[in-house]
């Protein structure tokens, strides 16, 4: 994995710019525990593993909103810019959550800058990521992520 690093002024041109993949990161029952405890979202497919063995997956899974909140992780692992002194998620479109994660396995993220336009004092990036499961067929997540950098 390499991290996409440009001066701010040159990002306007990054629209169709393939940012690659994060790192594997294993989605852990401490991860999906302490992401249960933080929205107060504690069904048992998550939280309890020997119910959830019997359950229709498996095993315990992550949420899907615990899932997407992974975007932010690994959308700082693929891209940074100079110059910038303020950067925020703005916002989501078209999210999918195509297939679960079950806890123990690995998801990375793949990034594609889709748009760049200006926005008062700075840079919105339209990046459409996809986040696979390691060895799966599908992937677990897929969604337009919206993030304002400002200089």
């Amino acid at each position: 994995m390499m991290t996409t690093v440009v001066a701010f002024e040159d990002a306007a041109g990054l629209a169709g710019t393939d940012l690659g993949w994060s790192e594997w990161l294993e989605v852990t029952q401490d991860r999906v525990n302490l992401f249960a405890d933080a929205t107060d979202d504690h069904q048992w497919i998550h939280v309890d593993p020997e119910r959830a063995a019997d359950g229709p997956f498996g095993g315990p899974i992550a949420h899907g909103f615990l899932s997407l909140s992974l975007t932010t992780l690994f959308w700082s692992e693929l891209f940074d810019a100079t110059g910038v002194t303020t950067r925020v998620n703005y916002g989501l479109d078209k999210v999918r959550f195509v297939s679960p994660v079950r806890v123990g396995a690995k998801v990375r993220m793949n990034a594609v800058i889709a748009e760049v336009t200006e926005v008062a004092g700075g840079l919105q990036f339209a990046v459409d990521q996809t986040i696979e499961i390691e060895g799966g067929t599908k992937p677990a997540v897929v969604a337009r992520g919206l993030y304002r950098f400002y200089a």
